[in-house]
Order: C-alpha cells, then sequence, then structure tokens
C-alpha cells in the first residue's frame, strides 16, 4: 500500500484549490479578510514576521491575506510547474510588473508585433523612459526571430493566439530559442488560461493573464495575475512589492468564486464559438474567419499540438472595403454588447482595423483579398448559440442595406 495520492485533474483542482481549513475555517469560501492592520501578539513575533514574506504569513495588508492567497496557491495549483503567482490589480499592471521584473536599463526587449496594444504600449512609454530598447518581430518566423537576438535581448514578450487577430505561434519553439540565447520567455496566456495552455511546461519563464476575464467570469472585476518557477516567483513578488502592488480582498473573492465554474465555462462557450465561427465560414460577407478552433483556420495545427483547449474568443474579416460595415453590423446586434474585455458570460461584438497596431506582420491576412482589412472580434458567451447567430444573421442584413 502506498500514501501516495494521485494527480489531480484540473476540474477537481479547480473545484479544491486554495481551499486551506485554516484560511475557510467551518465554511465552504475563504472569508473576505479586509484589513490593512496585522495586529501581533508579541514584538519578537512582528521581528519574526518581517523576513517570513509569504503567503500564509501576517504581517501588512499590503501583503495580503486568507482571501487574496487563497486565490493566489489556487492559481499556482492550476498552472504546472509554477512555484507561486503574483496578483496585480489589472493584467496591464501584471504584464508591466512582469517586464520589470527581468529588464534593466540597457537591456532589450523583443516583442511579439501581433501583442495586445497595451504591452505594445509599454514597451514604447514606460519601458523605454527606463532605458530599456525594444524591437518587434513576426512570431510565425523563426528564422528572422533567432536572427534578431543581440548581448542585451534579455526578455521575450508573447502572445498566442494575438487577442485581436487570432495568429497562433510555435511558444514552445520560440521559448527554447529565447532560452538559448539567455533570454526569458514571457506569455500573455489570457486566452486559453493553463487549463488550455500550461505555459511553463511548454517552455515559457513566466505566465500572465488578465483574470478580468475568464477567471473573473462576470465582468465585474480587474485583476491580473504572474506565475512562474522559483526563482523569478520570488523577483516577482519583490518587484510587486515595490511597486506597492495590491489587490482588493473583495475583488479577491469574486475572482475566487469565478475559478470554480471557469471550467464550465471554457468548455461551454468553446463549442459555441466553434458553431458560430462554422456558420461564419459558409456566409458570403466574410472573406475570412479567424479561430484556431476551426480546421483550416490560420493556426489550427499548432492549436491541435500544443492546446488542450480554447476558449470564446475568435474574430473574422469582412469581405470588401466598405470601413462603414463593421459599425452598420454591430450596432445592428441585439445580444452582442460592443465593448472591450472578454471571457464574461455575455457575447461581446468589437469592430477592429490592425494596421496602425502592427510594425511587422501584413494585414489583411492570407485568404483575404487587399481590401478586406476590416475584421470584428467576437467573444461568445453563454447565450444560446442559435440565438447569437440569429442576432448575427440580422446584423448582416442591417449591413447590406446600405
Amino acid at each position: 500500500m502506498t500514501d501516495s495520492k494521485p494527480d489531480k485533474r484540473n476540474a477537481t483542482k479547480l473545484v479544491e484549490a486554495g481551499r486551506r481549513p485554516e484560511w475557510t475555517g467551518a465554511v465552504v469560501n475563504p472569508p473576505v479578510w479586509r484589513a490593512s492592520t496585522h495586529i501581533f501578539a508579541t514584538e519578537g513575533e512582528r521581528q519574526e514576521a518581517i523576513g517570513d514574506n509569504r503567503d500564509g504569513r501576517f504581517y501588512y495588508g499590503r501583503r495580503g491575506a486568507p482571501t487574496q492567497w487563497a486565490l493566489a496557491e489556487a492559481l499556482t495549483e492550476i498552472e504546472p510547474g509554477a512555484h507561486g503567482t503574483v496578483l496585480f490589480p489589472s493584467g496591464v499592471a501584471a504584464i508591466v510588473a512582469s517586464l520589470m521584473t527581468v529588464l534593466r536599463p540597457g537591456d532589450e526587449l523583443l516583442v511579439s508585433d501581433n501583442s495586445y496594444e497595451p504591452a505594445r504600449n509599454a514597451a514604447r512609454g514606460l519601458l523605454k523612459r527606463w532605458g530599456v530598447t525594444h524591437r518587434f518581430f513576426d512570431p510565425l518566423d523563426l528564422d528572422a526571430y533567432a536572427a534578431m537576438f543581440s548581448e542585451n535581448t534579455k526578455a521575450v514578450w508573447l502572445e498566442s493566439p494575438g487577442s485581436l487577430t487570432m495568429e497562433v505561434c510555435d511558444v514552445p519553439a520560440l521559448a527554447a530559442i529565447a532560452r538559448e540565447k539567455g533570454a526569458v520567455s514571457l506569455l500573455d496566456n489570457t486566452w486559453a488560461s493553463s487549463l488550455g495552455f500550461p505555459a511553463l511546461e511548454r517552455g515559457c519563464d513566466i505566465s500572465v493573464m488578465s483574470l478580468s476575464k475568464h477567471v473573473g467570469g462576470h465582468s465585474d472585476l480587474m485583476m491580473g495575475s504572474a506565475s512562474a518557477g522559483e526563482a523569478l516567483y520570488k523577483r516577482l513578488r519583490q518587484t510587486s512589492q515595490q511597486l506597492g502592488q495590491v489587490v482588493s480582498p473583495d475583488d479577491a473573492a469574486l475572482a475566487l468564486r469565478g475559478l470554480r465554474t471557469m471550467g464550465v465555462r471554457l468548455e461551454q462557450s468553446t463549442a459555441s464559438a466553434r458553431e458560430v465561427a462554422e456558420w461564419l465560414s459558409a456566409r458570403p460577407e466574410v472573406a475570412r474567419v479567424l479561430c484556431p478552433l476551426l480546421p483550416g483556420s490560420p493556426g489550427h495545427e499548432l492549436w491541435q499540438r500544443d492546446f488542450t483547449g480554447g476558449c470564446g474568443l475568435f474574430s473574422f474579416v469582412i469581405r470588401g472595403e466598405d470601413p462603414s460595415a463593421p459599425a452598420r453590423l454591430v450596432d445592428n446586434l441585439d445580444l452582442f454588447g460592443i465593448g472591450y474585455s472578454w471571457g464574461g458570460f455575455e457575447s461581446l461584438a468589437l469592430p477592429f482595423e490592425p494596421s496602425t497596431m502592427r510594425d511587422i506582420m501584413p494585414w489583411p491576412p492570407v485568404g483575404c483579398g487587399a481590401g478586406d482589412r476590416h475584421g470584428i472580434r467576437l467573444s461568445i458567451g453563454l447565450e444560446d448559440t442559435r440565438d447569437l447567430i440569429a442576432d448575427l444573421e440580422r446584423g448582416f442584413a442591417a449591413m447590406g442595406e446600405a
């Protein structure tokens, strides 16, 4: 007989992770610990706490309390290879703090050209003012990427799929090249989350997520996270504390609640997105569907090879050069809200034209005509797909009435 327990699967981890008895007591969920000041029984106890900088040790509100610790521990448990997770008040805060952790003045950062706009802005703005140079690269061209490294290149920022244009890149290969060149690789892993893409196991050094999306799941909180192995986790934690970053215990409680159902929500939204994408692929108004879940879509083979799941976010390109067509379509949708973010229970539609958001990669994508430049990103929520498709059909009809 052995005392070892079998590894738990993701669905079980989502239910159990972070629910230590000393944090929950007799109730199911960790209570909301609202506190700035933590009180010590003795001066000796306070002195011990100063140097014991870890989740689970009371010290001061900036280091959190059981509500935040439970969320961080749960996120670590569902990220294979992670030693710890640091929480941030937004996804962008997690991006910037992670980059500041691994970069110093004089260093160079390579940025994937399909990256989320705030990540690009951080490279062009704060990091540039801080003395860090950057260059953008095409993540689909491995040879050109490998040739870009210099002795000053210390980090690579990746996003797969791109959150607007949906390119899936070979993350294991990109991360391996970075490591061989002595650089750290960081990935915005919000699209698939650790449930659908175990970033650290695939070779990345830091996995960043916007918890505002799938983890929160209800469009009612802002939060981000960064998970890493032991050495980088300690540095992440130090950077976060030096920046004074802290998340609200109330928001942490909401994120914990969302985490428990994230698996089933992702499964449903992924299935619904695939169905809507298949319907769109047959529409004459659509030049190209950009959905990694869909056979024949760009990046589908890499998604099949490297991912174990997906989500409800994908894009499509409208046929034709009419710049007003996207607005006519989305303005006539009833079930799709027009707004940023994604991963909530409600569906969203967002027009985009990414030419001004990229420096290297071509647009429009392969398979589109030269004038097919305007895209719409859909975040498929938990509505019935038959209703969503009917809504899109009405939108296309209105778009064609110009």
